[in-house]
């Protein structure tokens, strides 16, 4: 498998990005580990750098802290995806199998606050390698989506300020969207989510 690699001072992203895009992040840990995590990637609207937040004293938080950097990788492993975002997924490399591209960046801290509670982090993200492994045609699965979105309303299960009910009834309605629409790879990684939260059980108890 090829890979196409740019490494300076100014290295561009390698992938267009609008809107969120949704990426995973690894974070060289104070045991010399790489965490996996999920980062939402926040495209400028004024030519400003890419950023991306941290909610809560999370382990990409803390690294970023104490490194500066990281290394975003953009996964077409719905099941690497679940498990970043929802588990503690700790690797000997940053990039994982299921990644077609990287980009390693450097981080800083442009704004913080607090919502209800919660500390956050606002992030601007400076890329300084990029490799791209795949290079493929883009096509619309529906169920590798949803399942994106599944690990989103999954990840605010229990915070004060979502409505837990409606993000159950949100997992309900993924769910189906993956039945129908999903493949082998997509029903792998919704059944780690039912694994890793329970959400099935509690939304049963609710009725």
């Amino acid at each position: 498998m090829s890979e196409d690699r740019t490494d300076d001072d100014t290295a561009d992203w390698p992938v267009t990005l609008r809107g969120v895009t949704e990426s995973v992040v690894a974070t060289l840990g104070p045991n010399d580990r790489w965490n996996q995590a999920a980062l939402g990637l926040h495209a400028p609207d004024d030519g400003g750098p890419v950023t991306a937040v941290t909610w809560g004293k999370t382990r990409t938080r803390g690294n970023f802290e104490r490194r500066g950097a990281g290394v975003i990788q953009f996964t077409a492993d719905p099941r690497e995806f679940v498990d970043a975002a929802l588990d503690v997924i700790e690797t000997d490399e940053p990039v994982r199998d299921g990644a077609a591209a990287w980009v390693e960046v450097d981080t800083r801290r442009i704004e913080e606050g607090e919502d209800e509670g919660t500390e956050w982090v606002r992030w601007a993200l400076h890329p300084r390698a990029a490799t791209v492994r795949e290079r493929t045609v883009p096509t619309i699965n529906r169920g590798f989506y949803a399942v994106i979105d599944a690990t989103v309303a999954a990840s605010r299960l229990d915070v004060p300020a979502f409505d837990t009910a409606a993000l159950l009834d949100r997992l309900a309605y993924f769910a189906d969207t993956v039945e129908r629409c999903g493949g082998p790879a997509e029903r792998e990684a919704f059944a780690r989510i039912d694994e890793l939260t329970g959400w099935r059980e509690r939304r049963n108890e609710s009725f």
